[in-house]
């Protein structure tokens, strides 16, 4: 059970502050910048981890400009325009969302504070997952930069963008000029200055492809200096391919590219597959030990989200997108076969108790109720009820589909890294996934520090330097001189998610201060008037 509040520090902190304290107390060799220099911001007194994956350790944090210039012990006698005092806070890198639905939204005067992503603590947003976004990234980045926004964003260039701009929503392979033509669109981002491509087969139009065909774009990717392939993995459950054999679909494509692998939003999904998550584990450290680059991300939750149409209808009926799937439905003999294919995905989705609508507008009445409630209530079978909801519009949805453990098993891994996969939309407006407010302090204050599933540096790690690591962001996701000023001082006391599946519109608690590019964002808990967040872009 998660408190609202716990009176006393945890343990873990107690010890290290008291470790640390003693060791600051020792320090010597101060350098004459700490003692000659005054800063923009000075944070006093912290629990500092830097990221790294290192324990954490007592010191200050100077910060001039948008850089980090001193981590270490600086004399009181120091001066600055912006004094935090940390006693009994952590100190952390800005964390890093590798799987943020943040754009188009970001890109708008009335969204791009991005306030939801900055309670939790994330600076920095890797927008286009899942293959999504434009196939040309020029209008989207001008509207990001034209509105400020509140973080860091980082553009990827997405397979089924540019394959709907090339191909529409065809089921069928692409002619060689079709697949130059996608070829010469993910040149044109990466030139543009995207950091990597981003595919999700499991989705129309991308379900439409092959292997190869995901080879050959990777492959012009991979002639850019540090480019990755990002993947909602083919199969996350039973489907066709079966979750390990689309975790080695993407590892097949690193082998034959040589680019960097990460399954996005790792998980096993219904279950048909849970405890997978062994084999799976060992089937990326095998790659790995191969002299692969393979990482995964997560968020911390044991239900996904999902659309009704992705989760239920066959993907052969998907063809031609939402249109042309009602109008098939709308057809009783291909209602009668497209019905018989969903009886196998309902199961997979571990039944209709397990759906909860998140977002019907044809009725949003619905909101928050489970398929198999709306069914009794219109004297239907469920699946007769998610065909009718289909021909209205459609739904997205909570699937509550993950075993726990097989979520502990794949965050203690070394190489997963955490993510949010949360939309960004108006405030109260709407259902939402709870990770879109939740997802970073929900690992800190569940999987941290109150089932100690990892330890806080893990999480930290985790959640900054490592994906920057990874995704080669230069300067961020580290606390040391030289690295941008993206800061967090979070209070472990009272750092959680207050967002659930019922009320998903609730800001994390606990981020007292942050910094982004070494201005404030967050000031004694509340974001601040001024955005100072930009667009990263590939070797910046």
């Amino acid at each position: 059970m998660t408190p609202d509040r716990i009176t006393t520090p945890p343990s873990f902190l107690r010890r290290r502050v008291l470790a640390a304290g003693l060791a600051l107390s020792l320090m010597s060799g101060v350098s004459a910048t700490a003692l000659a220099q005054e800063y923009d911001v000075l944070i006093r007194g912290g629990l500092v981890y830097d990221g790294t994956g290192a324990e954490g350790r007592a010191a200050d944090v100077a910060i001039k400009g948008e850089r980090i210039v001193e981590v270490g012990a600086i004399p009181a006698t120091a001066t600055a325009a912006t004094t935090v005092d940390a006693t009994g806070k952590i100190v952390s890198p800005g964390f890093i969302d590798p799987h943020s639905h943040a754009a188009p939204e970001i890109g708008t005067p009335e969204l791009a504070a991005a306030v939801p992503i900055l309670y939790q603590g994330i600076t920095t947003v890797m927008i286009n997952p899942d293959g999504g976004g434009p196939g040309d990234l020029r209008p989207q980045i001008d509207a990001i930069e034209t509105n400020v926004p509140g973080v860091n964003v980082v553009p990827m260039i997405g397979h089924n963008g540019v394959r709907k701009d090339v191909m529409g929503l065809e089921n069928r392979k692409p002619t060689p000029a079709e697949l130059a033509s996608m070829e010469t669109k993910v040149r044109e981002a990466m030139d543009l200055g995207a950091f990597g491509l981003s595919t999700g087969p499991f989705y129309i139009p991308g379900k439409f492809s092959d292997t190869s065909e995901l080879v050959a774009l990777a492959k012009v990717a991979n002639t850019y200096p540090n480019a990755f392939h990002i993947s909602h993995i083919r199969d996350e459950s039973s489907y066709d391919v079966g979750v390990l054999g689309a975790i080695e679909e993407l590892i097949e494509v690193s082998r034959q590219t040589g680019i960097i692998g990460v399954v996005t939003h790792m998980k096993m999904l219904g279950p048909s597959v849970w405890g997978q998550s062994e084999q799976a584990v060992e089937m990326i450290n095998a790659a790995r030990a191969e002299g692969l680059s393979i990482w995964a991300d997560q968020y911390p939750y044991a239900a996904s989200g999902s659309s009704l149409q992705s989760s239920l209808v066959p993907g052969w009926a998907q063809e031609g997108g939402p249109e042309a799937t009602v109008k098939r439905l709308q057809n009783p003999e291909q209602r009668a076969l497209i019905r018989q294919e969903m009886v196998a995905n309902l199961e997979r989705r571990a039944g209709a108790n397990a759906i909860m609508i998140r977002n019907y507008r044809a009725d949003p009445s619905l909101n928050g109720m489970r398929l198999d409630e709306i069914a009794r209530r219109n004297l239907q079978d469920p699946l007769d009820t998610a065909i009718d909801m289909l021909i209205e519009g459609g739904a997205s949805i909570v699937s509550f589909n993950m075993n726990e453990r097989d979520v502990e098993r794949l965050m203690q891994q070394p190489w997963t890294m955490t993510s949010s996969d949360g939309a960004l939309g108006p405030f109260g407006v709407g259902g939402e996934h709870p990770r879109a407010y939740g997802a970073f302090p929900r690992k800190f204050r569940r999987y941290v520090l109150d089932r100690e599933v990892i330890s806080m540096a893990q999480a930290i790690h985790a959640s900054s330097g490592l994906s920057a690591e990874v995704f080669s962001i230069k300067d961020r996701g580290v606390l040391r001189p030289g690295a941008y000023a993206d800061v967090l001082v979070f209070d472990p006391q009272t750092i959680r998610d207050v967002a659930t599946y019922q009320q998903p519109h609730a800001y994390s608690e606990g981020m007292e201060y942050i910094f982004v590019n070494g201005k404030p964002a967050v000031m004694d808990g509340e974001v601040t008037r001024e955005r100072h967040g930009r667009v990263l872009r590939r070797g910046q």
